[in-house]
């Protein structure tokens, strides 16, 4: 299990030139140089060394903290910033009272059983989708499909008269929010019990409805099955969708989604649609789970930022691809206030739904 005293090397090599702070949206939200990579870096080089306590102080930073991965993708050391914070959490959670908290909230008497029982009550509008098919996908059903199984459904109405099999097994969470918090045993549990599922069936590939499910599944060392989100999938497949009417669509991209051609070519694919671009589309939307709880005000400062540049060119339809993108959408919606006909804020699968596919 990853610690922080394994990271002293790698948390030495940053040179603090500053890249971090030029990408980073909390940083440029509030200049604070403790909600950047490199500010943390210096706090934790002391923990390291013995000169700083694990505290409730640093743990607060560690906390402001998308989890966005900007600062990794443009760090010239290539540092792994987001492992070494989720194994500092990870550490910090091992000696304070939080700990305890935390493992009672994601225990198979907590999460597990919510996420269970909603599963139970949602089974009844659950779609199959079932055919003659030379091709069989497994659908990865995230915690969010769990409580809701609208993104679901709509991928399963879309493919009905289309030569897939879709099918279901016993997933557990994907791992994010368990990596996020520090408890890196259940998100160790939970990439073993997925992985063996997945490695077992005899699907053609794996597809799921959020971003950050995709993110994790590749992070899966053993995992022998390609993985795609449904924008993937489409765009693969090549599938065409006739709109009855015109829309004007735009789209969010959320931070853990690295395939964005993809989104071109689903919606250059579809007719009657106008695609505009929003200033920023690939700027996070400040949700980011637990983080919209433990930092709320700064969530919903960068959600109605998002949301003020999706508005800034008229969209009829605001698309992502993750279920909690379309709750921070939403929050800056609700954070704008004065707004009176507000666009529809959709994932691709429910608005691609809406059509009828082109043979």
């Amino acid at each position: 299990m990853d610690s922080l005293e394994n990271f002293s090397e790698e948390i030495n090599k940053c040179s603090k030139c500053g890249l971090c702070q030029a990408v980073c949206p909390l940083y440029k939200l509030t200049g604070n140089d403790c909600a950047v990579s490199k500010g943390k870096f210096v706090m934790l080089n002391g923990v390291v060394k013995g000169d700083l306590q694990l505290n409730k102080n640093i743990n607060k930073y560690l906390e402001m903290c998308l989890k966005c991965g900007k600062c990794s993708e443009f760090c010239p050391s290539g540092i792994d910033v987001c492992r070494i914070f989720s194994s500092a959490k990870h550490d910090y959670l091992k000696n304070h009272f939080e700990g305890r908290v935390v493992q009672l909230l994601f225990s198979k008497f907590t999460f597990d059983f919510f996420l269970r029982f909603f599963e139970i009550i949602q089974r009844k509008n659950q779609v199959l989708s079932k055919s003659n098919t030379q091709k069989s996908l497994l659908y990865f059903r995230g915690c969010a499909d769990k409580i809701n199984p609208a993104e679901e459904n709509a991928f399963k109405n879309i493919l009905s008269g289309l030569q897939y099999n879709v099918e279901n097994s016993d997933f557990k969470c994907c791992g994010v929010p368990f990596v996020s918090s520090g408890y890196l045993e259940k998100a160790e549990d939970v990439k073993m019990h997925n992985t063996m599922l997945i490695n077992s069936s005899d699907c053609d590939c794996v597809v799921t409805s959020c971003a950050s499910c995709k993110h994790s599944l590749e992070k899966y060392e053993t995992l022998n099955k390609r993985v795609l989100s449904f924008v993937e999938f489409f765009a693969e497949e090549n599938i065409k969708f006739k709109f009855d009417k015109k829309y004007r669509v735009t789209f969010h991209k959320p931070c853990h989604m690295k395939n964005y051609d993809a989104v071109k070519k689903v919606l250059s694919n579809c007719e009657n649609i106008e695609y505009i671009e929003m200033d920023g589309y690939d700027e996070c939307c400040g949700f980011a789970g637990q983080f919209a709880i433990t930092n709320h005000s700064l969530s919903e400062a960068l959600s109605k930022q998002k949301i003020e540049k999706a508005l800034s060119v008229n969209p009829d339809i605001i698309l992502t691809e993750c279920p909690a993108c379309i709750l921070g959408l939403k929050q800056g919606l609700l954070a704008c206030k004065k707004i009176t006909a507000a666009p529809k804020i959709l994932n691709i699968a429910s608005f691609l739904s809406m059509a009828d596919i082109k043979k």
